[in-house]
């Protein structure tokens, strides 16, 4: 079984719209990570897409779904829609679930960071509105975190 969930990378030349989680969340608190959420009952992903970017940091964008990927998270694990974005329309802002902020690519390396956004965010920065979606699958094994792709 899988619970569908979007998560959002909206792109402004070498910078990413990522959100760095509140203190309160229970995962990756203070840690920075894309937006998105689940897809909710009777929506399509874009929908849900385009609807938590504007719950969460207030903006627009032109949305496309960039791949999927499935998380092995035990018996119910998560299908990772992965959207990418471009053309951000509207002032951004903080939500519940924490501060929104352009972040340079480069940055990340220096920044408290979810585990797969760098091998995520690579593979989306390649990508170009128009490419087929990748595909790819996300376990650990021997407590290291594997995304591993389609070919």
């Amino acid at each position: 079984m899988l619970i569908p969930r979007t998560a959002i990378f909206v792109r402004r030349g070498d910078e990413y719209l990522l959100l760095k989680g509140a203190a309160s969340k229970r995962l990756w608190a203070g840690k920075y990570n894309g937006l998105g959420g689940h897809v909710e009952r009777g929506e399509d992903v874009l929908s849900a897409a385009r609807r938590e970017l504007l719950e969460e940091a207030g903006i627009t964008a032109d949305l496309w779904l960039c791949g999927t990927v499935i998380v092995d998270a035990g018996e119910v694990g998560i299908c990772l829609f992965i959207v990418a974005g471009e053309n951000a329309q509207g002032e951004v802002k903080a939500s519940k679930e924490g501060t929104v902020e352009w972040v340079r690519k480069e940055a990340l390396t220096h920044l408290p960071v979810v585990e797969d956004l760098p091998v995520l965010l690579e593979r989306i920065h390649k990508s170009k509105h128009g490419d087929p979606p990748f595909s790819a699958r996300s376990f650990y094994e021997d407590d290291t975190l594997n995304v591993v792709f389609a070919e």
